[in-house]
């Protein structure tokens, strides 16, 4: 692109930029381009390329180098050279820079000029970015031309004197500015709400106004067609929007002006066209201003209406401001922000990316209990098509909803095992912890889930948290699984290699994590006590392992082949005991309280052998009765005898389905013993232990 194009061509170059680098490419050419021009002697195309630099500011861009050229072209004879200049002073200078105290002068002399055009200018720079020494330095300027007779140099002036003199505090120099301004009607709207943001002490006073406003409002309403102020068909929008934006703070937690108004805004909002901008601008601000002060019902309904309305506006910057609005006032009226619950769903289609982000969080705030299942379709389909950037935040608002208003257990599970397979890398770290919750308290739909989780884990393996609650799943439920008999969906038979293979697929795949082959590893220990005829190779899983480079993995290796080895020890159905010990200051095995409690369970695996000496070792049980209850169990046998206490168990009755084992407590001391506890526990693959 040559330098000297025209600003419209360097516009459709960069626009027509396909890619974030290929734009910052152009611009980085044509800023070196100017930047070279620059430094040349003045060419006539100074302005020219000064105003490409400010749209180069515009996108964000930086544009710094071009302050001093600013500083030239004000000073420039030539009104167009002088008008970018004044303009690229307000976009790059500001009341901070020292740069901005080289153009006092020219702003000075411009304030003299004899175009109003010219002054005009320096009016609206000073009022821009002028600081509080420039301003002071130019109040006798400014106190001329505010007693002049043009009333387009004294609408200017009012509204510099608000912005800046009101701001700086440059009233103490001439108290007189307030009552010439006010001749000025937007500059008095303007000044007046300037005030009340400043001082709220003043808002007691200027209510009194309240009546006035609005019946200068309705004039401006219901007028006819006004050259002078017509924009699109509107009469005066800039001076309604100042009103409105007054008439806001006025009524703000009061109900007296607030039902003043009340007629006006209704009036305002029903005859005003939104087809133009200038009129969408005017009920934007109209419901801005309903919605923030104390209005009736129906008149807030009325503004989310017009807020539904601009959803459908061909301009994505009115559809963005309608949906930010509705995501501000959806708590406090949600139902009438629902009943556009159609259109705002069809915005999450929008091309733009800032308008599919609002969609999705004002879809977001509108599920409830009622919709919640024709939303969630809505929004797992827009999750299956959405934005890279936009995929954690959709799933954790899936989930968060579901969580809320799940219709029904399956449903929920259904819902997040959906959300896994469709976007599994985009899920929060908590997600497979709070399944496993879900899945462990719906005992009814333990047999479906593990069916629907086999069925996902053999057909990809890819999404980690998928296979992670899979693979818990099957270690927990595997027993379901084999028996392939499942109401809730079509019955599947599955073989212990099935499940197996499926295992050593997760463990042996270069996609698992660590944190997946930990899973994997664990539910393949758990089989071992749900299957019959593979835990040989059940053992060789685990102990290949063993040897393995990611060191928590390697523990748990270890630790389930030493499970392995003492297996043989143990024997499915029989009734252990033993009781709690812990560590002493002294570093021995001591009963965990004064408490003698009995443990009677009924064992899958036992104690650690290397425990179990130690225990006996340091004389805290007998260890022949404890080997001995380890591996069978006797027909009696004492299981405590100190300090005048006798404990004996006692198998009074055994069959293939059960056993009775009665505790009898002997106390041979003269006094009684108060501290006796009987605790029972069974794993869940045993049958339940029932006390008397």
């Amino acid at each position: 692109m040559s330098p000297s194009v025209r600003l419209q061509e360097m516009i459709r170059v960069i626009r027509g930029a396909r890619t974030q680098g290929e734009e910052r490419g152009v611009i980085q050419r044509e800023c070196a381009a100017i930047r070279a021009q620059f430094r040349q002697a003045d060419n006539g195309t100074r302005s020219h390329n000064l105003a490409k630099l400010l749209y180069v500011h515009m996108l964000g861009y930086p544009a710094h180098f071009g302050q001093m050229e600013c500083v030239r072209l004000i000073a420039s004879p030539r009104y167009n050279e002088k008008r970018v200049g004044y303009l690229g002073a307000m976009m790059l200078l500001d009341e901070k820079q020292d740069a901005s105290l080289l153009i006092t002068n020219s702003i000075k002399n411009d304030l003299s000029h004899s175009s109003q055009y010219v002054q005009s200018l320096a009016l609206c720079t000073l009022g821009c970015m002028g600081s509080a020494e420039m301003c002071r330095d130019l109040a006798p300027e400014i106190d001329r031309l505010l007693r002049a007779s043009n009333s387009y140099i004294k609408k200017k002036v009012s509204t510099l004197c608000r912005h800046k003199h009101t701001q700086l505090s440059v009233w103490q120099l001439f108290p007189s500015w307030f009552g010439l301004i006010a001749g000025v009607l937007h500059g008095a709207v303007v000044l007046i709400t300037e005030l009340c943001e400043r001082n709220p002490d003043t808002l007691e006073q200027f209510r009194k106004a309240v009546p006035e406003l609005v019946q200068i409002m309705k004039g401006l309403v219901m007028s006819g067609y006004s050259p002078e102020h017509n924009v699109a068909g509107i009469s005066d929008p800039f001076l309604q929007v100042r009103i409105l934006r007054l008439l806001r703070i006025l009524g703000r937690n009061n109900d007296t002006a607030s039902d003043a108004m009340n007629d006006l805004l209704a009036q305002v909002a029903t005859n005003t066209d939104s087809s133009k901008t200038a009129g969408s601008a005017v009920l934007y601000e109209t419901v801005l201003t309903v919605m923030d002060i104390k209005s009736e019902s129906g008149l807030r309904v009325l503004a989310v209406n017009i807020l539904g309305r601009f959803l459908l506006n061909n301009d994505r910057n009115i559809r963005y401001i309608s949906m930010t609005s509705l995501q501000k006032i959806v708590q406090t009226d949600h139902n009438a922000v629902q009943r556009h619950r159609g259109t705002i769903v069809d915005c999450l289609k929008d091309q733009d990316a800032s308008v599919k982000r609002r969609a999705l969080e004002l879809s977001l705030a509108l599920v409830s209990a009622v919709n919640i299942r024709s939303l969630m379709k809505e929004l797992l389909l827009f999750l299956s098509s959405c934005p890279p950037e936009l995929r954690a935040h959709t799933t954790s608002g899936i989930f968060n909803a579901a969580e809320r208003y799940a219709p029904s257990q399956r449903w929920h599970i259904d819902t997040i095992l959906h959300v896994l397979t469709t976007a599994g890398g985009d899920v929060r770290d908590e997600t497979v912890p709070n399944l496993i919750q879900l899945i462990t308290t719906a005992t009814e739909l333990h047999c479906y889930t593990v069916h629907k989780l086999y069925r996902a884990l053999i057909t990809d393996i890819s999404v980690q948290s998928l296979v992670q609650v899979a693979c818990w799943c099957i270690g927990e439920y595997g027993d379901l699984l084999l028996r392939g008999e499942c109401e809730e969906t079509e019955p599947v038979q599955v073989a212990e290699d099935d499940v197996l293979d499926a295992l050593e697929m997760v463990l042996q795949s270069h996609m698992s994590s660590p944190a997946t082959r930990g899973f994997a590893l664990t539910a393949t220990m758990k089989l071992s006590t749900r299957i019959t005829h593979n835990v040989d190779r059940i053992r060789s899983i685990v102990s290949i392992y063993g040897s393995c480079i990611d060191v928590e993995l390697q523990q748990r290796a270890v630790e389930y082949n030493s499970i392995c080895i003492y297996i043989q020890y143990i024997v499915n159905d029989v009734y252990i005991y033993y009781f709690i010990y812990e560590y002493n200051t002294e570093g021995k095995w001591q009963l965990l309280s004064d408490s003698i409690m009995v443990f009677i369970m009924v064992a899958t695996f036992a104690l650690p052998i290397p425990l179990l000496r130690e225990l006996c070792s340091q004389g805290c049980c007998s260890g022949e009765n404890m080997f001995l209850c380890v591996s069978i169990v006797p027909p009696s046998v004492i299981v405590y005898e100190k300090n005048g206490m006798t404990l004996k168990l006692q198998t009074d009755k055994q069959t293939d389905t059960g056993m009775t084992i009665t505790l009898t407590a002997t106390n041979s001391t003269d006094r009684d013993i108060t501290s006796l506890t009987l605790q029972a526990a069974v794993p869940k693959v045993c049958p339940p232990v029932r006390l008397p």
